[in-house]
């Protein structure tokens, strides 16, 4: 719920604490070989929390209230009433059941924008099940075209399906507020993993959609531009892309192989990409000849777009990401 601060404090006289005063709960083994963060000695459950959960909960004010219990469900509607936003993500009629649905918080907080997040959506045959980012990832498709070209499809390194949500729930509740301001009104949004991922798609669904054109893994080729591309050198990866023939010249000439600029396979995009396999372990071999930053320093200028495939070291260490300020460091 929104204004968490004003929310917590008015649960003082309740006898309730925050979630880091209470009892530790016992162990979840499948969490035993994640990282812990530590903390001051202060507070000390939050030593035991991730460094994963220490920043998705950062500046949060939380407390734990049982919603089973009558007295439970008569505080947070009471805190929903003082609110702006309710976001719940509970299976669709859980809360309902408990006296915390839409329509309840409705009748006692008509300004408020309830936000119910699910795995697939208020009704239909998958609605009772619970929303996992990996199930959701590969029911909607996003694992069918993630991976190497004759590989096995691959789950994406970040949970990219939970991110999408948040973000469009995230949307929703700003336009959701505009209209409150407007009209005096709150409202009911639905979001959901499947419906939010499946809207990533794009092209890849509107070539399907459209054009009847089954979808396919590319590795971390492009389907319709070449080369655009990691390219393997002597220590590491480049992504290299050529979206014209002036920056595929350029990419010819930077590799020392301007031979190809006007070879009549290659001097279209159109013939690139019917000739991709070939052109491809030319340019590959020619890569793996020299280190990443050798290349780095050749394509420097060079208006082609080009970057390295960097680990969370060199991420970090990226003048880039430190010039935007990116990182805090708080104690």
């Amino acid at each position: 719920m929104g204004r968490g601060r004003l929310a917590a404090s008015s649960t003082e006289g309740a006898g309730l604490r925050p979630p880091w005063e209470r009892d530790p709960p016992p162990p979840n083994p499948g969490s035993l070989s994640q990282p812990r963060a530590e903390g001051d000695g202060h507070q000390p459950a939050r030593k035991r929390q991730t460094p994963a959960a220490n920043t998705a909960g950062r500046l949060w004010e939380s407390i734990a209230v049982n919603i089973k219990d009558p007295k439970g469900v008569k505080i947070i509607k009471e805190l929903a009433a003082m609110c702006d936003v309710f976001v719940e993500n509970y299976v669709p009629g859980k809360l309902s059941a408990m006296g915390l649905g839409y329509e309840e918080i409705d009748s006692i907080a008509p300004h408020i924008v309830y936000c119910s997040i699910t795995g697939y959506g208020q009704t239909g045959p998958l609605s009772q099940r619970a929303g996992y980012d990996a199930v959701a990832s590969a029911v909607s498709g996003l694992m069918h075209i993630t991976g190497p070209e004759d590989g096995d499809p691959v789950r994406p390194g970040v949970a990219m399906t939970d991110l999408a949500t948040g973000l469009y729930a995230c949307g929703a509740i700003m336009a959701g507020l505009i209209q409150r301001y407007k009209t005096g009104k709150g409202l009911f949004i639905d979001c959901n993993l499947l419906s939010s991922q499946v809207a990533c798609l794009t092209q890849v669904a509107a070539n399907y959609l459209i054009g009847q054109k089954e979808a396919k893994r590319w590795g971390t080729a492009h389907g319709s531009i070449v080369p655009y591309q990691a390219f393997k050198t002597k220590d590491g990866y480049l992504v290299v892309g050529a979206g014209n023939n002036q920056q595929f010249a350029t990419v010819c000439k930077i590799l020392n192989l301007p031979e190809l600029i006007d070879d009549c396979k290659y001097k279209t995009n159109h013939l690139r990409v019917q000739n991709r396999k070939e052109l491809i372990k030319i340019l590959s071999a020619r890569f793996e000849e020299e280190m990443t930053s050798k290349w780095l320093h050749l394509f420097e200028g060079s208006k082609v777009p080009y970057g390295p495939i960097n680990n969370m070291k060199n991420v970090f260490a990226e003048p880039q990401v430190c010039f935007l300020k990116f990182l805090l460091h708080h104690d």
